[in-house]
């Protein structure tokens, strides 16, 4: 068995290690092959040459990344050693062009690689598909670029909409006006709202109708001009809807579509509105996509075991 000594200097190792060694176990969990001991400054590490040879370079990528931004967590973590080189992963909190500065000076970026390559292809086509799984950051970073062009007067309005169709439950029995029972279909368009703007400014916006946000039975017939347009959960549109929403696209609009085709809620024998637009759509010039994957997750670790555990299965059956 071979060994690896890596001796930690310059950088306080407690701090690399994480909080009892939390950084190790999750190493530990990556190579189950190898065994990883951590004392004082200094990691050792036992095991077959080539895997020492993988794990040596990781770890300096990981150094390297502490170094440079005093930070190391576990999504951070993931990605280094998930990623083939450090421009997969390079996504640090310092850098990169704030988005927007939210509620509390917070600042607002594209984490991933993927979801700055969402906000490239926003600037430059006027439509644009984000499609990808549950926590890949397509709908928050939406409504930053959304909240932007506002801002920065691109736009006079954004709105954000979204298919009410029931994951499971029914509607005709949650308690409330219509109002009331969309609610909470809407929930999570609010709370990326609300982490951007200011509750008060944020009330008013809705009031005057600046920031509307509404199911997608509302969009019918209307033209939507100047505006900064987003359909959620576009999965579960159906043709027509689909079709009905695209063609709302008024002057100086941008719309994004996302959605996770791996989430349908339609009843079965409806094909999905989102996954036959990105088959009649992929040749039309002024339309970009982007498919969005597990690497790009960042909820809780869990999430991403949870999206391949059920991706094992899928493929199985």
């Amino acid at each position: 068995m071979n060994e690896l000594i890596l001796e930690i200097t310059e950088i306080s190792p407690s701090e690399l290690f994480g909080h009892q060694n939390s950084n190790i176990n999750l190493l530990k969990k990556y190579y189950p092959k190898l065994k990883i001991v951590a004392r004082g400054n200094r990691l050792t590490v036992f095991g077959d040459e080539e895997l020492l040879e993988e794990f040596d370079k990781k770890f300096t990528m990981l150094m390297e990344h502490f170094v440079k931004y005093n930070k190391l967590d576990e999504n951070v973590i993931e990605r280094i050693l998930t990623s083939e080189s450090s421009a997969e992963y390079e996504t640090p909190e310092g850098s990169g062009e704030v988005l927007v500065h939210g509620v509390g000076g917070k600042q607002i970026k594209a984490i991933t690689v993927n979801q700055r390559r969402l906000v490239d292809l926003m600037r430059k086509n006027d439509m644009v598909f984000a499609v990808g799984p549950a926590g890949t950051g397509k709908t928050y970073t939406g409504v930053a670029l959304a909240v932007k062009a506002l801002k920065e007067k691109q736009v006079k309005r954004i709105i954000l909409t979204r298919p009410a169709v029931e994951a499971g439950e029914n509607l005709g029995f949650l308690p409330g006006d219509l109002k009331e029972k969309l609610d909470p279909y809407m929930q999570p368009l609010y709370d990326a709202l609300r982490d951007m703007i200011p509750h008060e400014k944020l009330e008013s916006y809705i009031e005057k109708g600046i920031v509307q946000i509404a199911p997608m039975a509302f969009m019918r017939g209307r033209t939507l001009d100047n505006a900064f347009v987003i359909l959620d959960e576009a999965q579960n549109t159906t043709h027509a809807q689909m079709k009905m929403f695209l063609t709302r696209m008024g002057k100086n609009a941008k719309f994004m579509i996302t959605g996770d085709p791996g989430q349908i809620d339609l009843p079965r024998r409806v094909i999905s509105g989102l996954k036959e637009a990105l088959l009649v759509l992929k040749d039309v010039k002024g339309v970009g996509m982007i498919y969005l994957d597990d690497k790009d997750v960042i909820r809780h670790r869990l999430v991403k075991e949870v999206i391949s555990a059920y991706k094992a299965i899928e493929n199985v059956e």
